[in-house]
């Protein structure tokens, strides 16, 4: 199987993994804690993950897991697109990060992704290089687009010259708008160049984010006041799907009115369960299970209809990205948490039983509120009002 073959298939789902468990990256997950969490990941129908750099040991020891896998059953399936994190000069560190200049450390991250690559053929497919690294908003790291068109020339000179596969696919995944869909400000010369180099592109959309941003799709239109609460809800919800098949569609047009005509495919997008930030009951009212069930449900009901491989954000809870705030969104994007619990998107896989046996740092795979839909609901808020427009 190649990445031709498995993008884009609905009977190859794709999801974004981390596997972290505590609230620090100092402790990497053991090889049987991943090959625990493949083995529930799979009996979801997954097949494709996503992982984000090989600095640390978690993607390598990842595909030993899988690798072991395969070895144990030869039925068993995963494939990995393999990340390269890429900054630029001086990121994360005290000194102010120099946009224009790449990191020094980023040849020692391709290396260590081509030799992954190369020992590991039959399961990494797709290598990306940056993760939201050409979007201006990610001031802590971004690149300009020629550091991402320089590594990505590079790996397809290697397949070139028979030193990667050559089916191996490349692209880079980022925010819509830094592949062109959306500020004309990104429509440079060396995005259009980076464009035509990879073999397909991994665009990110977040309607959840933008509910606090750009709200003007998520609050309740006054034609809907009169709606029930669960109406204004699941309205806002069919918004939200708009909102990135809007985005999705700006990348596709934007790279076609290039003359280019190459897949795209969602790299990352996700809704958070809980927040006590911009997208919870204080703010855009946008956080809960309930409105992260409906998103997964209605973006996997697009994206497989359309042959769009999307890998959803993410797996499981991860506690170290706010390790701070607890409560903070980025730690409540999985679709199962740290007890083991499936949320809602997921409750039908449950009742299927298809987690029969298969348990989490010793959690069975149950539900979260016992799979009381009603005390579920209870605790959703109807996303806010626009205001009435008076004409006088």
């Amino acid at each position: 199987m190649t990445a031709a073959d498995i993008l884009g298939n609905p009977d190859y789902l794709a999801i974004s993994y981390g596997g972290y468990r505590a609230k620090t990256r100092d402790v990497q997950p053991t090889i049987p804690q991943l090959k625990e969490d493949m083995k529930i990941l799979a009996a979801m129908g997954v097949k494709i993950l996503r992982t984000y750099n090989v600095q640390l040991k978690q993607a390598s020891n990842l595909l030993k897991a899988i690798s072991e896998l395969k070895s144990e059953s030869s039925d068993f399936e995963m494939y990995v697109m393999l990340g390269a994190w890429i900054d630029c000069k001086n990121a994360w560190t005290d000194l102010v990060p120099n946009h224009e200049v790449e990191s020094e450390q980023n040849a020692e991250e391709i290396d260590r992704a081509v030799a992954l690559a190369k020992q590991y053929p039959d399961i990494v497919k797709i290598i990306a290089v940056g993760n939201e690294a050409m979007v201006t908003w990610a001031t802590s790291y971004f690149v300009r687009p020629n550091v991402i068109l320089k590594w990505v020339k590079y790996l397809q000179d290697l397949k070139k010259h028979g030193e990667l596969p050559q089916d191996l696919w490349i692209t880079s995944s980022d925010d819509f708008s830094s592949w062109g869909g959306g500020d004309p400000s990104y429509h440079t010369e060396d995005l259009n160049e980076l464009i035509r180099a990879v073999d397909y592109i991994s665009m990110h959309t977040y309607p959840m984010h933008n509910s606090h941003y750009n709200p003007a799709f998520w609050q309740v239109p006054e034609a809907e006041y009169q709606l029930s609460d669960l109406e204004k809800i699941e309205s806002a919800m069919q918004r939200a799907l708009v909102f990135s098949q809007e985005q999705f569609d700006g990348v596709a047009n934007y790279m076609r009115s290039l003359g280019i005509n190459k897949p795209v495919h969602i790299g990352e997008t996700g809704w958070a369960t809980l927040s006590n930030e911009h997208y919870g009951a204080d703010g855009s009212k946008a956080a809960d299970e309930y409105k992260s069930g409906r998103y997964f449900q209605l973006m996997r009901e697009w994206t497989n209809k359309e042959h769009i491989s999307c890998f959803y954000f993410e797996a499981f809870d991860e506690q170290w990205k706010d390790e701070a705030n607890p409560l903070g969104s980025e730690n409540h994007f999985g679709l199962i948490n740290l007890k083991g619990e499936a949320k809602y998107a997921i409750w039908d896989l449950v009742e299927n039983g298809v987690f029969k046996g298969l348990t989490r740092d010793g959690y069975p795979i149950t539900k979260t509120y016992k799979g009381d839909e009603e005390d579920l609901i209870d605790g959703v808020h109807v996303p806010p009002q626009k205001e009435r427009i008076l004409n006088y």
